[in-house]
């Protein structure tokens, strides 16, 4: 019998059903637009703040650039919680599968990088199974005996991709990435796979990643790394996803530890306008700290004009810009008394 998980990707692939209903060969399952917004989504915290999501990315440049020192950067930081340059590493496990490297190249990578700097929540494997066979229990295998794990990278996407007879079609790529995706919208976690460009020269680079447009297509973002001088020092790492903002950072390798140094960073300008709501839900939460109560009670409380029903709906779409904005919790309940939501103010969540 299928596992849960088996069950799950296979929905996410099919794109027939989600990870919370069954298959129904008859009829579609919907939800309506007002129960959608009866519900409230809590969102994963970041890996790296404004850097690493959890989800799917792909992480691709040219051989022999540096990609495999980079990963190694981004996982000894995530593994010792160190913040890296200049943003903040929310600690957690890391398991980094070095497909192409052996144990011995990757003690000299991690000396030369952080002398004897160790951390015991950096994991190392130099093999694994393939996506066709079990390395998505390998992984969630891993999660169970190490349930902090937060970061995971695939170095490469080659060493575990299928083999079918159209090995290159838009279908087996958008399969591939697609059951790795399943896997991280299951778990909660970050998944950095590591691939390769193409020579082909584009005004877009990531255009250049190698493979169909579905590989980038199925996975929540991508990272490129790209020179433009083969023997330099310097190197520019262009990021862009669907929940994040895009990104140029402009790197310089450390000829003595060959880590990567940022130099400066460009990034999208995105601000949105005040919510007048959610400042008085911030103003009432910062003064009380707690508040636990029905939704019409709420609205009195804040002195709104509107209905108890339309403040909860406003409050769980936008449950994720309290927290980031305003240090905000908010919960929205259903009790044998009706609906009833807390707030709680908590400064130290960063």
């Amino acid at each position: 019998m299928e596992n849960q998980l088996d069950r799950i990707i296979t929905d996410e692939i099919s794109n027939i059903t989600s990870i919370y209903n069954p298959i129904d060969d008859k009829n579609l399952q919907t939800v309506s637009m007002t129960e959608l917004y009866d519900q409230s989504f809590q969102k994963r915290p970041p890996i790296i703040d404004g850097l690493i999501l959890p989800g799917t990315y792909i992480f691709a440049g040219a051989p022999k650039l540096g990609k495999s020192f980079l990963m190694m950067q981004i996982a000894y930081h995530v593994a010792t919680g160190t913040d890296m340059w200049g943003y903040h590493v929310h600690k957690g496990t890391v398991l980094y599968l070095a497909l192409e490297d052996d144990l011995r190249r990757l003690q000299e990578r991690l000396f030369r990088m952080f002398g004897t700097e160790c951390s015991d929540d950096l994991y190392l494997a130099t093999r694994s199974d393939t996506l066709e066979g079990n390395l998505i229990n390998q992984m969630e295998s891993f999660r169970d005996d190490h349930p902090d794990t937060s970061l995971i990278i695939i170095d490469t996407l080659q060493k575990v991709k299928e083999q079918g007879n159209d090995k290159y079609s838009y279908a087996n790529d958008y399969e591939t990435i697609g059951k790795l995706k399943a896997f991280t919208d299951f778990t909660g976690i970050s998944l950095l796979i590591v691939h390769h460009t193409r020579k082909q020269q584009s005004d877009d680079h990531f255009e250049m990643i190698s493979g169909t447009t579905a590989i980038h297509g199925a996975a929540d973002g991508a990272f490129i790394l790209h020179k433009d001088k083969r023997v330099g020092s310097e190197a520019i790492l262009e990021i862009s996803g669907r929940d994040q903002i895009d990104q140029k950072l402009y790197l310089n390798r450390n000829a003595e530890t060959l880590i990567w140094e940022i130099t400066k960073a460009e990034a999208e300008e995105i601000t949105l306008p005040a919510d007048p709501i959610l400042e008085k839900v911030a103003a009432f939460t910062n003064k009380f700290f707690c508040w636990e109560g029905s939704p019409s009670e709420f609205v009195k409380l804040l002195d709104l004009d509107m209905a108890p029903n339309k403040l909860t709906m406003h409050l769980n779409v936008n449950l994720g810009r309290l927290a980031q904005e305003y240090n905000v919790e908010y919960k929205s309940m259903r009790t044998h008394d009706g609906r009833r939501i807390r707030v709680v103010y908590d400064p130290w969540n960063p």
